[in-house]
């Protein structure tokens, strides 16, 4: 909420946190005093209890995008006036003047920035938050790394797909001049000790930039598949090149996404499960093929029993995910041998080289 001359307040909640909004609001002013709410994001952790404050902000005029106000409407049944706001459109408060910046699918159609020209604050809506609660507000309260997991997480699994217009976003800003003190997001902490970092991670996951490293996620049935994945995670040490394993029966999908952001390629370990991926293995594949990551290179590899096919799916999932396959299916029957294993630690090996040239 901004207090000025006038005072506008930026977005609403979750609906189930209506009341907590509300009590805060009074305790800074009377809600029938609010002038303007404006609404940079129309998903329903940001506007669910928009209907309810409409209530008691009576005399607040709703502002939002053109696709905002349609999706105020259909979301909400709302029939208040919607007052529009075009890209570059100001609106000034008294000593303070917002500026309006259309994002446009970062990462829904309505999406936009509210940017206070006198304190050099963006309202960024969903753009370098995270999925963090905490008692602390500020980056600079924050245990660095814990602060850029989180916000590696949330671009991995939020907003990864639109790397391309997250590119061109900060080539605007950058080529408008925008000066930032302060980025205000709807989630997480709040960007005030230096604000240009997460600007600069940012461009870095967008561009695809990534370390050498490899991702080595698999499930197991009977222990095989995890054999294997073993032997070749030490076939890729043996090259110098770093391997992390993840096992599916005790990591989500958004962790593997967010380890994947900072990795060249992934693996991925299947049994086969009548003629098929294992279930976590195929549930993974469609999460990552629709965030579609850049400039990674993958392969597969598994058990069978008396029939395989689960790697040649996984393939094609990756694939279709625009990971690029750089070494043909490695599927072993039952338990791997020892000579086996030592075939797996090749495979190991022989991707660990593929990486390197990648650097």
């Amino acid at each position: 909420m901004i207090v000025d001359e006038k005072i506008a307040l930026i977005d609403t909640v979750k609906r189930p946190f209506k009341d907590d909004l509300l009590e805060n609001v009074k305790n800074i002013v009377d809600p029938a005093d609010i002038d303007y709410l404006i609404v940079n994001h129309v998903e329903m952790d940001h506007s669910g209890s928009f209907p309810d404050m409409l209530a008691v902000l009576k005399n607040a005029k709703v502002l939002a995008t053109k696709e905002g106000s349609e999706e105020l409407r259909k979301h909400h049944g709302t029939t208040v006036d919607i007052g529009i706001v075009e890209d570059g459109d100001k609106l000034s408060l008294g000593k303070r003047t917002l500026t309006f910046i259309k994002t446009p699918m970062l990462h829904w159609p309505d999406s936009m920035m509210t940017y206070v020209v006198e304190d050099k604050i963006i309202f960024s809506s969903d753009a370098f938050g995270q999925h963090y609660a905490s008692s602390l507000r500020f980056d600079d309260e924050i245990d660095p790394k814990v602060l850029h997991d989180s916000a590696a997480d949330y671009y991995a699994n939020i907003l990864w797909l639109y790397s391309p217009l997250i590119s061109r976003l900060i080539a605007r800003v950058q080529e408008i001049g925008l000066e930032i003190d302060i980025i205000a997001p709807d989630h997480g902490f709040i960007w005030r000790d230096d604000p240009m970092m997460p600007i600069s991670w940012y461009s870095e996951w967008a561009s695809g930039k990534a370390s050498g490293k490899v991702l080595v996620v698999y499930d197991t049935m009977w222990g095989s598949t995890e054999k294997m994945a073993k032997a070749i995670c030490s076939g890729m040490l043996d090259e110098g090149v770093e391997a992390k394993l993840m096992c599916l029966k005790d990591t989500e999908y958004s962790y593997v996404m967010r380890d994947l952001l900072d990795c060249k390629g992934i693996l991925v370990g299947t049994p086969t499960l009548n003629n098929n991926m294992f279930p976590s293995l195929g549930g993974l594949l469609t999460y990552l093929k629709g965030l579609r990551p850049k400039n990674k290179i993958g392969a597969t590899f598994g058990s069978y029993g008396w029939g395989g096919g689960a790697c040649s799916a996984a393939q094609e999932l990756l694939k279709e995910g625009g990971v690029s396959i750089v070494l043909p299916p490695l599927e072993l029957k039952w338990v791997p041998s020892s000579e086996e294993l030592d075939r797996c630690n090749e495979f190991g090996r022989e991707f660990a080289k593929k990486t390197l040239e990648m650097i």
